[in-house]
């Protein structure tokens, strides 16, 4: 089965200096029909104005990816972590017991436009925890490259939960069958372009639920298509 989020039917709330869009209940949106699937709890598109951002402000208990797709993110928190976050990098914070942060948008003249993915942690009270990889986004490693799984494994960042998460680049007039094994669940995020998932449209911002299916096939039409893929329990 496979059920469509599409980007318009969002939350989406323009504060100025933020415009974001809410695929699940966050904040002051609440949608009883959305408050995340399986283990993944947040994705919010964001674009945050020049020299603008999310002042010091605390979290506990979720494992925070932040994957930038323009513009330039600068992170400080309260482990002595302090850095700029760029397209092709994605950074991962385990809050666990506990940790304040910061994100600003590093530029004086351009806004910065990043996806922030919450996943739950398999169980509380993990020690805080912080890293930051660069996978280039044009498919150079190939046109799945995983960036975040339980073990670590291929170079990808370490998540405290029974998931992995892949970066997909499709050039146009490709097909590609992802990675997923039966009795596994799978959320598909369109960073950029658009493609078909098992025959059905998506566009950019669209996200799609995957639950009993037996593969996962994408294509692409005329243009480049960036993907965020989630293998979920």
């Amino acid at each position: 089965m496979i059920t469509i989020r599409r980007a318009a039917d969002r939350g989406h709330f323009n504060h100025g200096w933020l415009d974001t869009f809410h695929t699940f209940s966050f904040a002051d949106y609440y949608d009883a029909a959305h408050m995340g699937f399986r283990v993944l709890r947040v994705i919010n598109e964001d674009r945050v104005a020049p020299a603008q951002g999310f002042g010091t402000h605390p979290h506990d208990n979720m494992e925070i990816l932040t994957y930038v797709l323009q513009g330039a993110l600068q992170h400080k928190d309260s482990m002595g972590n302090g850095s700029i976050i760029r397209p092709g990098e994605l950074q991962r914070m385990s809050a666990g017991t506990g940790v304040t942060h910061s994100e600003f948008n590093a530029s004086e003249d351009e806004p910065v436009h990043l996806y922030q993915i919450w996943i739950l942690p398999e169980r509380e009270g993990f020690p805080p925890s912080y890293e930051q990889k660069e996978f280039p986004a044009d498919g150079t490693d190939g046109p799945v490259r995983l960036v975040a799984s339980r073990d670590g494994r291929d170079g990808s960042l370490t998540i405290h939960q029974d998931a992995s998460v892949y970066l997909v680049h499709l050039e146009p007039g490709k097909k590609l069958a992802l990675p997923f094994e039966q009795g596994r669940h799978a959320w598909v995020q369109i960073a950029r372009g658009a493609l078909t998932l098992n025959g059905r449209e998506l566009k950019t911002s669209d996200g799609a639920a995957l639950s009993g299916e037996t593969a996962i096939e994408v294509a692409t039409g005329d243009q480049v298509a960036e993907a965020i893929l989630f293998d979920l329990p």
